[in-house]
This record gives structure tokens, C-alpha cells and sequence, in this order.
């Protein structure tokens, strides 16, 4: 690997992974934004799959309510599996760059939404319902951007979860979609055993960068951590749509 594309990747993927462990999410949304700019959308998206697989399934299983966000979530994963291999052509350029554009609008008018003083809230009865709904399209939005954040996340955060609660259920739904991005990306022929060498340092350098962001987040209070969520969700999204009008 040249020198310029070591550097390139592990100063993304540190900084990708720094945001993720404050957060709760925002790896492959970041790491897709910068390395969109070199590498051509479905090879950067396969690059993610090692380092998002890895740093998401350490999210999820980090805390005790896995099993209860397994029982209480599948509807939405459910749809996520669907919705993403249903979508898959996407990703090989079909609305690309204006579905980046788009996923980056919606984004930052959600995080304007949460840092006003509007609340969010679905009723339990509702998830079998909206679950599914929401896991489908958040599935067509991964196909399309390599980003698996809407309508997922207003979703988790809509359900009343609490913020250890949260993190661990996005943990899991971004798991399921990184597994079922991979799947789609395997039968397009994108994820190839030729990355690996790539991968490998991806995922140290998110893995790096998630440790410093967990030790931020511990600190942090739920006012705080709401601020930090939707403000990281508002740079995110611009970012994207930035992005999308290059």
C-alpha cells in the first residue's frame, strides 16, 4: 500500500471510528464521505464492510439488553435484510450521487427536528408494523449510498429506548445491514478477498478511534449525549449532501 493511501485510511477510519463511539453511529458515513473523493462508491463500501462488521457487532454486544433488542427489533431487521438485497442494483450507480444528496437533506432536517424541542415518539403497538416499514427503506438507502442510517435511526430513537439502550440497538440494526450489504456486494463481485490487506488496517484504525470515543461518551450526560447525537447526525448529513452536489 502506497504511503498516501495508508495515510488516507487510517486517519479516516480513526477519525470514522471516534465519532461511532460517541455516538453510536456515523462510520461508514463519514468514512464513505472522505473516501468517495478517491475510490469509486462500491469499492469504498466494500472497504467498510470489515471495520463497519467488527466495530457494530462490538456495539451491539457491549451492554446487557441484546437479547430483549433481538426479540423486539427482528421486524426491522427483518426489513433491512429485505430491503437492501432488494435494492442492491442501486449501489452500481442508479441514482448514486442524488441518492447521497438526498440521504444527506433528510439527515440533517431529522437532526434539526431532534435539537429543537419536537419529540419523536411511536407507540409499542405500532413497531410490528412501522418495524418492517422502516427496515425496507432504510435497506433501499443502504443499496443506494452505502449508508445505513434512515429511516432506522429516528426509528430506534422514536421507540423510547434509553441512551446505553439506544447505542446497543444501533449497534445491532447496523450490523444486519453491514451483513446484508455484504451479501449484496459479494454477488455484485465488489467484495473481493483482494481488500483485505486494506480492511484489516481499516478496522484497527476504527477500532482505535472507537475506544477514545466510548471513553468520551462515558462521560458524558443524556443532555449532552442528545446534543452530541443530533449534532453529529447535522455534520453528518451535511456532509453527505456536500457530497452529492460534487
Amino acid at each position: 500500500m502506497a504511503l498516501s493511501s495508508f495515510l488516507l485510511v487510517t486517519s479516516v477510519f480513526v477519525l470514522a471510528g471516534i465519532t461511532k463511539g460517541i455516538v453510536g453511529l456515523g462510520l461508514p458515513t463519514v468514512a464513505m464521505g472522505v473516501l468517495a473523493v478517491a475510490l469509486p462508491p462500491a469499492e469504498a463500501a466494500a472497504l467498510l464492510v470489515l471495520p463497519s462488521l467488527v466495530t457494530n457487532a462490538w456495539q451491539a454486544l457491549d451492554g446487557p439488553h441484546l437479547a430483549r433488542l433481538v426479540r423486539r427489533l427482528w421486524p426491522l431487521n427483518l426489513g433491512v435484510c429485505l430491503g437492501t438485497w432488494a435494492g442492491a442494483a442501486l449501489l452500481a450507480g442508479v441514482g448514486g450521487r442524488h441518492g447521497g444528496l438526498f440521504l444527506g437533506i433528510a439527515l440533517m432536517a431529522y437532526a434539526g427536528v431532534g435539537l429543537s424541542a419536537a419529540r419523536i415518539s411511536l407507540p409499542r403497538a405500532a413497531e410490528p408494523v412501522l418495524g418492517p416499514l422502516a427496515g425496507a427503506l432504510t435497506g433501499g438507502i443502504t443499496a443506494a449510498t452505502g449508508v445505513f442510517v434512515l429511516p432506522a435511526v429516528p426509528y430506534l430513537q422514536a421507540i423510547g429506548l434509553q441512551k446505553d439502550e439506544l447505542v446497543q440497538a444501533l449497534g445491532l440494526s447496523f450490523t444486519v445491514s453491514t451483513l446484508a450489504l455484504a451479501v449484496a456486494l459479494a454477488g455484485a463481485e465488489t467484495f473481493t478477498a483482494d481488500l483485505l490487506p486494506s480492511s484489516l488496517l481499516a478496522l484497527a484504525a476504527a477500532l482505535a478511534g472507537m475506544r477514545l470515543g466510548q471513553a468520551v461518551r462515558a462521560r458524558l450526560s443524556a443532555r449532552v449525549f442528545r446534543l452530541c447525537f443530533f449534532t453529529g447526525l447535522l455534520v453528518l448529513g451535511a456532509c453527505l449532501a456536500l457530497r452529492g452536489l460534487a
